[in-house]
C-alpha cells in the first residue's frame, strides 16, 4: 500500500457517490451512495478491503450519498461519521446502526485517523447540514466539494490550498433550461441550494488556482444535462473569461464517472500516477 495519500472516486453523479482515500494503513470511505453489492464490486475492482476501512464519512443524507450505508456498515462493522443533523435526517433511511458505530462530528472540527486529518466544512445545499471534506497528511491536501448550491467564500477558504480537488460541475445551464425536467426541479438545481454549473465551477477554480493546485476532477455531472467534454470546455472558457489561462502540464481537468471508478491518484505527485 502507498505511504502517501491517494484516492479513487468509485462513482460520482446522481445515481450514486463514493470515494476512497488511503494513507499508509488508513483507508476511509466518503459516502456510500450505491448498493452495498455494487460498492463491494467497486472495492474489488480497486483492490480495497472494506473490512479494513477506518470509517465512512457522510456528506449529507440524500440517497445518492447513503443508499448502501446501513448495509455496508452492518456487514463490515464499520464506524460511521456524520454531524448530528445529518444523523437525524438519515436515521430512517439507513436502518439500525449499532450505537458504538455511530460517531457524531461537529462541522469544522478535525478528526485524526492516524496521520491523516479529515475536516468537514459547511456547504449550501438542500439537506439538513451538508458538508464537504478536506484530507491532509501534513504535506499534501485533497478536497471533496460537490453538491454545492454556490461556491461561498468559506468553502473557498477551506479548500484553497489543495493539491488535488474533486469539484462539482453538475450541469450545462442551457442544457438544463432546455431539458425535460419540470420547472420546479430546474429552479431547485439552479438555486443557491442546488448544484454548481460548469460556468460556476470555472469561476470558482479561477479563484483557487494558486500554483499549488495540480488537478481538479470534475464531479457529480448530470447525465441528462451535461457531458464531460462540454463540462471541461465550459470550465476552461469560464476560467479564461476570468483571465486564467493554463497549460495542461501545469494544471489538469480530469474526469469522474457514474459507472466506473477513477484510477488511483497519488495526491502529492505531479501527474497522480
Amino acid at each position: 500500500m502507498s505511504m502517501g495519500m491517494r484516492f479513487t472516486v468509485l462513482s460520482s453523479g446522481s445515481t450514486g457517490n463514493a470515494t476512497v482515500i488511503e494513507h499508509g494503513d488508513t483507508s476511509l470511505l466518503v459516502d456510500a451512495g450505491l448498493s452495498a453489492k455494487r460498492l463491494d464490486e467497486l472495492f474489488r475492482e480497486r483492490e480495497v478491503s472494506p473490512e479494513q476501512l477506518k470509517g465512512i464519512l457522510i456528506t449529507h443524507e440524500h440517497s445518492d450519498h447513503i443508499k448502501g450505508l446501513g448495509a455496508l456498515a452492518r456487514k463490515y462493522n464499520l464506524p460511521v461519521y456524520a454531524n448530528a443533523n445529518t444523523w437525524d435526517a438519515m436515521q430512517k433511511h439507513v436502518g439500525k446502526i449499532d450505537p458504538e458505530q455511530r460517531h457524531i462530528i461537529e462541522t469544522g472540527a478535525p478528526i485524526d485517523f492516524g496521520s491523516l486529518r479529515a475536516q468537514s466544512f459547511g456547504i449550501s445545499h438542500d439537506a439538513a447540514e451538508p458538508v464537504g471534506y478536506t484530507f491532509d497528511d501534513g504535506i499534501h491536501k485533497l478536497s471533496l466539494a460537490t453538491d454545492l448550491g454556490y461556491m461561498s467564500d468559506k468553502v473557498k477558504e477551506a479548500i484553497y490550498d489543495s493539491d488535488v480537488l474533486v469539484l462539482e460541475s453538475n450541469h450545462d445551464i442551457e442544457m438544463l433550461r432546455m431539458g425535460r425536467y419540470p420547472w420546479n426541479i430546474k429552479r431547485r438545481i439552479l438555486s443557491d441550494l442546488g448544484h454548481l454549473s460548469n460556468n460556476a465551477a470555472g469561476e470558482a477554480l479561477s479563484d483557487l488556482l494558486n500554483g499549488r493546485l495540480k488537478r481538479t476532477y470534475l464531479a457529480h455531472l448530470s447525465r441528462d444535462h451535461n457531458m464531460m467534454d462540454i463540462a471541461k470546455m465550459t470550465v476552461r472558457c469560464s476560467m479564461e473569461d476570468c483571465g486564467i489561462f493554463f497549460k495542461d502540464s501545469e494544471f489538469e481537468l480530469r474526469d469522474t464517472h457514474w459507472n466506473m471508478p477513477t484510477p488511483w491518484d497519488e495526491v502529492g505527485s505531479k501527474s497522480g500516477e
